[in-house]
């Protein structure tokens, strides 16, 4: 596993890489750090010549700044692997990371959740350290609400589960965020785009976020 370090901290980056490396040397899947950029600008050159299988990064970072390289990166490359590793817990930071499609989201304190975070990432999960699941049920509060103002022609259910589309998630994902089976998924999402004459996920995605205030 190959992964991409972003952190205009030397020191940081530095105990990362060790941190990375030692733990898995002995292992059958050793995980290597490709390379390291300083901020949200080499990142996206470095992903270019890298291709990693991970890019893990800060958020404030000079010249180009986490969140705005995420949404870029994503936009030319939507197959990337995005884990935001920090130290701020703003709700703004949080949210864009869900909404661009991050799969993680971590704090620096945490570095022992670094290694099974990757291998969940790999194995098609999305992770966030503790302190930011605490936060999530406030923002589907929320966003549910502006959900249901902006799709009143949908259930509950239905507008629940556009909410997840938006933010990212396949099918396996949001069948275990909603406890259902895959199939009734596909079931409820081929009813919400024929109620809203819409041609696949993508375009209710964007549907959602141009009525979403």
């Amino acid at each position: 596993m190959r992964i991409l370090l972003i952190d205009d901290d030397a020191l940081v980056t530095s105990g990362i890489q060790t941190i990375i490396e030692k733990s898995t040397q002995d292992s059958d899947q050793p995980i290597k750090v490709c390379a390291i950029g300083r901020n949200g600008n080499e990142a996206l050159l470095l992903y270019e010549i890298h291709q990693p299988d991970i890019i893990l990064m800060d958020i404030r970072m000079p010249e180009l700044d986490g969140i705005t390289a995420g949404k870029q990166l994503l936009e030319r490359h939507p197959d990337a692997r995005v884990i935001y590793l920090t130290t701020f817990l703003e709700d703004e930071y949080i949210v864009d990371a869900l909404r661009l499609g991050a799969k993680g989201y971590l704090m620096k304190t945490d570095f022992a959740s670094l290694i099974p975070a990757f291998e969940a990432v790999i194995n098609g999960q999305r992770v966030f350290g503790d302190e930011i699941v605490a936060k999530i049920p406030t923002y589907l509060d929320s966003t549910q609400a502006n959900t249901s103002a902006i799709l009143p022609e949908l259930s509950q259910t239905e507008q629940q589960l556009v909410y997840w589309v938006a933010e990212g998630l396949n099918n396996k994902e949001i069948a275990e965020a909603m406890h259902f089976s895959e199939g009734t998924i596909r079931n409820y999402l081929s009813t919400i785009l024929e109620k809203l004459d819409l041609r696949d996920r993508t375009q209710l995605a964007i549907h959602y976020f141009k009525n979403l205030h």
